[in-house]
């Protein structure tokens, strides 16, 4: 490839990491607009965590498959049709106010974002010479990041409509008035909707005319490394630490804007925009983070701020008015680092193990769908403020996990979601 078709395929990848990054970051808005449209408790609201995390676990090992059987090309675009196919899908779930079709439509969307994120970080680190491959993923990965800040700050703006009614409103009003009502908060997703996927298709038809390097695979058998991966007990641990923290991280976003209506009384709207200024906050904490670790090991790092998470999760529980609210800013941006220095710690000296072990790690994603359901029932049986040491507890067993890599003194972070 020239360096002109090199530079326009880097350009066309990274808009990748914004688009998937952008996705799964508008369900902290769609579980408070879904939960008011469809009239949902806040444990089945949480299904919409459920429906999009349990497709990286579902979906994970076939994408792999698929790509290792065609290309990460194929990988890439089958990816994309079937995040337009999901977005599409939101139109008809919202005219018949169909929760179960959203859930359908929100898995299909993240099975398309689980080949899109088994495809696009090889096809980066392959796109320009090995010495710079560590740069141009990080440099991709930064788009995430802006993707997880616009997600809410859109979402909010365009989605929700500050319009919350309390139970003696909606019994004030006639069937025909709720209905009328509910259907108009439910079809405000449509058009937002729409205009992604019409341009995630734009993006697809872009990478089908884009010609794109060919990655040779090694197809023979991977070779134990230090004995088999079932005796491999850092990586377990990695997996198990993985698992709860993606569960913290989804429940304490994902509840945000609820939790911070409840305790400091603030509107959708707002909320949303401080969830937006959170998240910022989360992708300068991943800059910040990867600076100090130039001076602290990672896992000493990854154990500070798994204490400083428990700390600020007990604050917000406890405490009243706007100091909750701000305790979870500060959370989200202490879990910044822990996704990709998990990855690195958990399978560092695997060997020829290497792939299997990162599928493991990535697989432990499903944690998103299992703890938000259960963070929305503790809500639902006593108050959401409380259901806030959900991701508490959590931390624990990462802060465990950091604590037996004390030795390790240093990893690459090659890894982000």
């Amino acid at each position: 490839m020239n360096p002109a078709q090199n530079r326009f395929a880097i350009v066309i990848i990274t808009v990748l990491f914004f688009l998937w990054g952008f996705a799964l970051n508008l369900n902290p808005i769609l579980i408070p607009h879904l939960k008011k449209a469809c009239q949902l408790s806040d444990a089945q609201s949480a299904l919409i965590d459920s429906a999009s995390y349990i497709a990286y676990f579902v979906v994970a090992l076939p994408a792999g498959l698929f790509v290792r059987r065609y290309s990460y090309k194929a990988g890439i675009t089958l990816g994309l049709l079937l995040f337009a196919l999901g977005t599409f899908l939101f139109y008809p779930a919202a005219e018949q106010r169909q929760y179960s079709l959203f859930l359908v439509a929100l898995f299909v969307i993240a099975s398309g974002l689980t080949l899109l994120e088994t495809s696009a970080n090889p096809y980066m680190l392959v796109l320009g010479p090995a010495e710079s491959a560590t740069q141009r993923l990080n440099f991709a990965q930064s788009f995430n990041g802006l993707a997880a800040f616009l997600a809410p700050l859109l979402g909010g703006t365009f989605i929700l409509s500050g319009r919350t009614l309390s139970a003696s409103e909606q019994q004030a009003m006639s069937p025909e008035q709720l209905d009328t009502y509910l259907q108009a908060e439910a079809s405000s997703v449509q058009l937002p909707f729409l205009i992604i996927g019409i341009v995630v298709l734009v993006v697809a038809i872009l990478i089908i005319a884009t010609r794109l390097p060919t990655i040779q695979e090694d197809d023979a058998p991977a070779q134990a490394s230090g004995g088999s991966l079932l005796r491999q007990t850092n990586l377990w641990l990695g997996v198990t630490a993985q698992f709860f923290y993606v569960g913290a991280q989804v429940c304490v976003s994902s509840f945000f804007i609820r939790f911070v209506n409840q305790v400091a009384g603030i509107g959708e709207k707002t909320a949303a925009y401080l969830l937006s200024g959170a998240l910022l906050g989360f992708m300068i904490g991943r800059f910040l983070g990867t600076f100090l670790m130039r001076f602290i090991a990672p896992p000493r790092l990854l154990a500070l701020y798994s204490v400083f998470n428990v700390v600020l999760l007990i604050v917000a529980v406890l405490s009243r008015g706007m100091i909750p609210v701000y305790a979870l800013i500060g959370v989200e941006f202490f879990m910044s680092i822990m996704f990709p220095t998990i990855f690195a710690l958990s399978i560092r000296d695997l060997g020829p193990n290497t792939k299997v072990g990162s599928s493991f790690v990535i697989m432990a994603i499903v944690g998103g769908a299992v703890f938000p359901v259960i963070m929305g029932r503790v809500s639902d049986l006593s108050s959401m403020q409380n259901a806030y040491l959900v991701p508490a507890i959590c931390f624990l067993p990462i802060l465990y996990f950091a604590v037996k890599n004390f030795a390790v003194k240093r990893v690459t972070l090659t890894a982000s979601h």
